[in-house]
């Protein structure tokens, strides 16, 4: 395909020719309409209120949302996938764009539309507007729209996109310093309610540390310190864990990520016999303590909340492992959530047996939710996973729920010849 021919206003703008560029190597299709919606109904409800973006959202309504309502304007907040989370603004406005999937829960990354304000921002983790024909999908030429990704306050790092989506007014210059002010100020709103929930608990930690207080003190699940405030362990795809607290993060080594990959899974605690045997097998006591002495310097350093305590050992604050996020989401029969939040097997190079068993638990229920309750996307996503790269099962799945004249069909049918080929196999289709 010629980037010439299609753009049909003469020539792009470099960075949106780089971005068409993108789009067709991730096999965005410019003549399908946007189509796919990755969360609705209460996955979607339940995704929005755990996303950090959930507690600026009174500030993008009272600056943006509220002025817009009868502008011809939309205003959409997605997550740092690409993934609109909330659409608001003129009602006639949002009717329109239903047509082109436009629409709370649909994925507006590049790899999905091709490019946009949206998804091309958060690729480049930096502001832009895209006018009509800029647009690599043919279904968007007759809208503009402007984005600026949110960033973490802390860390630096992209967490969403907040667009305007209109006619002409939504790449107006002055339009781009509004999405801008409006995103520095949620940024702003969020810092101040990290530390005042920083605050809050280093009051609770102080208050545990009283002869009178003997009960350990919990987060209740959904509640909104947890929203807000979410102290979290990443254990997916990855072999040093990445723990946050308090909107700080400290990458461990593979030995302190086995230890509170453990813990953060059994929250009422563990004897030290029991972490050991979840750590090492059978080895002497010696062993653990040594190990449990370097982690407490580490997290001491770090932050003193999120040193552990003994007999049993257990952490103090509330962690939120994502594989414990993956089972929980399955339990509930969240397949696509769970889908999206998985990164890869649990700490994958670790033989520790009871990280061994999680990381076997978390993957066997995904791919068992997926075969079974998965759409033909679902599956598609799932095979592109590492550990799904030989899995014919997946593929035979895809292709019986794949419309007959899909574009994708034939992809997969040349995975499954490959793959029956290298495997010495063959499936009836």
């Amino acid at each position: 395909m010629q980037l010439s021919i299609r753009s049909g206003t003469g020539p792009l703008r470099r960075i949106i020719e780089e971005s068409w560029k993108r789009s067709l190597r991730l096999q965005a299709n410019p003549d399908m309409p946007p189509s796919s919606v990755l969360l609705d109904g209460e996955a979607l409800e339940e995704y929005r209120r755990g996303h950090p973006l959930a507690s600026i959202m009174p500030v993008i309504n009272k600056l943006l949302i509220q002025p817009s309502s009868d502008q011809g304007l939309l205003v959409a907040v997605g997550d740092e996938l690409g993934r609109l989370l909330w659409v608001d603004g003129d009602a006639a406005l949002r009717r329109r764009a239903e047509g082109m999937m436009f629409v709370e829960g649909a994925d507006w990354s590049e790899a999905s539309v091709g490019t946009s304000a949206p998804g091309t921002a958060l690729a480049l983790g930096r502001s832009l507007q895209v006018s009509g024909p800029e647009h690599f999908n043919r279904a968007v030429h007759a809208w503009s729209c402007t984005a600026v990704p949110f960033r973490d306050p802390d860390t630096g790092a992209v967490i969403g996109v907040l667009d305007i989506t209109g006619t002409e007014m939504a790449v107006a210059p002055h339009t781009l310093s509004l999405v801008e002010a409006a995103v520095a100020a949620a940024q702003a709103q969020l810092r101040v309610e990290r530390l005042l929930l920083a605050a809050a608990q280093r009051d609770r930690l102080a208050r545990r540390r009283e002869p009178a207080s003997a009960a350990r003190p919990r987060t209740v699940p959904g509640s909104p310190a947890r929203s807000l405030y979410r102290n979290s362990l990443q254990l997916l795809g990855r072999d040093h864990a990445l723990l946050s607290i308090e909107g700080r993060t400290v990458s461990l080594s593979p030995r302190h990520s086995e230890i509170l990959a453990l813990l953060s899974i059994h929250p009422d605690g563990l004897s030290g016999e029991e972490l050991g045997g979840m750590l090492f097998g059978e080895v002497p006591a010696m062993t653990l303590r040594a190990e449990m002495v370097r982690l407490r310097k580490v997290l001491q350093q770090f932050n003193p909340a999120a040193v552990p305590e003994s007999r049993p050992y257990r952490l103090i604050v509330d962690v939120l492992p994502d594989a414990g996020q993956v089972l929980s989401c399955l339990q509930r029969g969240a397949h696509r959530v769970a889908l999206e939040i998985y990164r890869g097997p649990v700490l994958p190079r670790s033989e520790a047996p009871g990280v061994v068993t999680l990381r076997r638990r978390v993957s066997t229920l995904l791919r068992e939710a997926v075969l079974t309750d998965g759409s033909a996307e679902a599956l598609l996503q799932y095979a592109e996973l590492p550990e799904a790269s030989d899995d014919i099962a997946v593929r035979m799945a895809a292709l019986k729920l794949l419309p007959p004249r899909s574009p994708k069909r034939a992809g997969v049918v040349a995975d499954i010849e490959r793959l029956e080929a290298e495997l010495g196999t063959h499936q009836p289709r």
